[in-house]
């Protein structure tokens, strides 16, 4: 006769109702500090907080909808962050356990917290999503997903396997979605379907690109390069949208799309679609719609097919622009790609082999 062990206990749904007064992050992070693993927090109401929601591992936080969840930073909280993986508060060395943050609005309010670069959301736990949140007006970044501790110690294991999917980020005072990552954890996530608006740097700034799918994202209002990826090796950057970029005051080389690249495996850079309706006011800057501009170390490959670039006929502007940089060679298959509007429609550097591929 067969042993019949008991089932584990199901997974609760924990209320949690907010206020609008600078208690309620103490009631949030009292209900996560009394949840279970597998329990979903349900946030309702306007929440006001002077210090950071705690994301405990193996829970999920949601909103019934983002404009009836609005969790909002206090006027001069200057915090850190609005929410944060409990394992980068509490400054460990290992990556924390799956969170999923859902159907929530995060408002900055920046022109009240004057002294601190606040993050929406801070990421140091693999396997996690970031879905359907608004995000706006932090001095930092929308979502920073993060290998580096609040301590700033780089954790020792990795941190994979993740989803920001259909977000919308707005008025960043650095980047939308900011991939931080000093040594190699952050790899293979998906970043898909996210608008993002009127970023002060970056819509999108990743420190380590290898693994990830970047697909169907819509760029807009980016002070310097709308997309960048480091360190591609086994990227797909296709179907997002760039309608401007290099639109601040800063002067500086600035890309719609501008990557480097690794060694050891191929990616693709497909189907973008990259323009500049904004114009290039930037005298002082050099406007190159779709770059690579290094790779990092042996030959690298990259396939750039279908791109749709249209620039407003500056005469320093490039389209597509290659470049080796210190690595031995860059070999890319570009074919397909309508590039119109620019000084220069492909610039070829040194070490680069253009082909048509088979």
């Amino acid at each position: 006769m067969a042993l019949l062990l008991p089932l584990p206990a199901l997974a609760a749904q924990v209320p949690v109702q907010c206020n609008n007064t600078t208690a309620d992050d103490e009631t949030i992070n009292a209900a996560v500090a009394a949840s279970a693993a597998g329990d979903e927090l349900v946030i309702s109401g306007p929440c006001l907080i002077n210090s950071t929601i705690r994301l405990r591992g193996q829970r999920a936080y949601r909103g019934g909808e983002p404009s009836g969840t609005v969790i909002r930073q206090a006027n001069g909280a200057n915090l850190a962050a609005l929410m944060a993986s409990d394992t980068w508060l509490d400054a460990q060395t290992y990556t924390g356990d799956p969170v999923s943050v859902k159907n929530l609005t995060l408002e900055g309010n920046a022109s009240n917290n004057p002294s601190k670069a606040t993050d929406g959301l801070v990421l140091m736990s693999w396997n996690s999503t970031a879905e359907n949140l608004r995000i706006n007006h932090m001095r930092g970044s929308g979502i920073r997903l993060t290998n580096t501790n609040s301590a700033g110690t780089a954790i020792v294991n990795t941190q994979v396997n993740g989803r920001i999917v259909h977000n919308f980020i707005s008025d960043s005072g650095l980047h939308g979605v900011y991939v931080q990552d000093s040594g190699n954890s952050v790899t293979d996530w998906d970043l898909i379907d996210n608008w993002i608006a009127d970023s002060g740097e970056s819509a999108i700034r990743m420190e380590n690109a290898a693994g990830w799918k970047v697909r169907g994202n819509h760029l807009y209002g980016v002070g310097q390069s709308a997309l960048v990826a480091r360190r591609m090796f086994g990227t797909t950057i296709a179907d997002n949208y760039v309608e401007g970029f290099g639109e601040g005051t800063t002067a500086g080389t600035w890309a719609g799309i501008d990557v480097t690249v690794q060694g050891d495996a191929a990616s693709v850079i497909s189907d973008n679609k990259v323009f500049n309706f904004g114009g290039e006011p930037n005298a002082a800057s050099r406007y190159h719609y779709l770059s690579i501009g290094q790779v990092n170390y042996g030959t690298g490959f990259v396939s750039v097919t279908g791109n749709a670039i249209r620039g407003i006929g500056g005469a320093t502007s490039r389209g597509l622009s290659y470049e080796k940089g210190g690595g031995t060679a860059l070999t890319v298959t570009s074919t397909g790609n309508l590039v119109t509007g620019v000084g220069t429609a492909r610039h070829v550097g040194t070490g680069v082999t253009v082909n048509a591929g088979l």
